[in-house]
């Protein structure tokens, strides 16, 4: 599943450099609107397409009847931990990568994703997944709308809601040492708040990093890096959604 998949405290920081004594005034606010749009639409691409990618593997994996055999034997912790492996990789190397390279482990990434979400059509219905996921793709849309567009500044918040990612995963470590369905509907909960979030978060940090690396070779990394974000907002986000309202076979 996807609930670890969190990068934030590691790529928040990595970018941290762009504008700690810089500053920018556009001297073509058109051209400069201009490349924002693109640069928000590439990262968005990015995101969407690695989301399909998982959504085709998890769904081919899971209807071949691979994934039953698997996820029956120890393979299943290395599918299960290796998108963290990726996740990893990315946030810790990104500095020392061409991003030819980050492109390439994106990819990667997406797919063992895939393989680690099909456990889901062994759980839910294909229906109420179905259903779950336009839902969560809706609100992702409502969501990182409100981060782009909105005024007010998100960082002191986005801070906040990164302390609840790291007490959700001390939360979820518990559940999985002493389980109790009460602390699992809780965590559930809590879990699609703080994604919901960081999704508006994670757009506004992303927007106002364009004008820090606009028309500059690190641009390409950050496209990357934005949508592997995006990317675990959404679908931490749908698996806590799951959870919580998915219909178990």
């Amino acid at each position: 599943m996807a609930n670890w998949n969190d990068p934030q405290p590691s790529n928040r920081n990595a970018w941290s450099g762009f504008g700690a004594s810089a500053s920018f005034a556009p001297a073509n606010q058109a051209a400069y609107d201009m490349g924002l749009r693109r640069y928000m639409l590439s990262i968005y691409n990015y995101m969407a397409s690695g989301v399909l990618l998982s959504g085709i593997v998890a769904l081919v994996f899971a209807s071949s009847g691979a994934a039953a055999a698997v996820f029956a034997t120890p393979l299943r912790w290395l599918i299960a931990l290796a998108p963290l492996g990726f996740v990893m990789a990315m946030s810790f190397g990104l500095n020392r990568m061409q991003t030819s390279t980050l492109k390439a482990l994106f990819w990667a990434f997406a797919v063992s994703m895939g393989l680690s979400l099909s456990s889901i059509f062994f759980v839910y219905t294909g229906p109420s997944i179905a259903t779950t996921f336009f839902a969560t793709a809706a609100a992702f849309a409502g969501l990182s709308l409100v981060g782009y567009t909105t005024k007010k500044s998100l960082s002191g918040f986005g801070t906040f809601l990164i302390m609840g990612v790291w007490g959700l995963l001390a939360a979820m470590v518990i559940n999985m040492i002493w389980p109790s369905q009460g602390l699992g509907l809780v965590i559930s909960l809590l879990g699609v708040l703080i994604f919901a979030g960081l999704t508006a978060y994670d757009t506004q940090r992303l927007k106002e990093q364009y004008a820090y690396v606009a028309g500059s070779d690190m641009m390409g990394k950050v496209v990357i890096m934005g949508a592997l974000s995006l990317y675990l907002d959404f679908i931490n986000m749908f698996t806590f959604l799951l959870q919580l309202l998915g219909d178990r076979r």
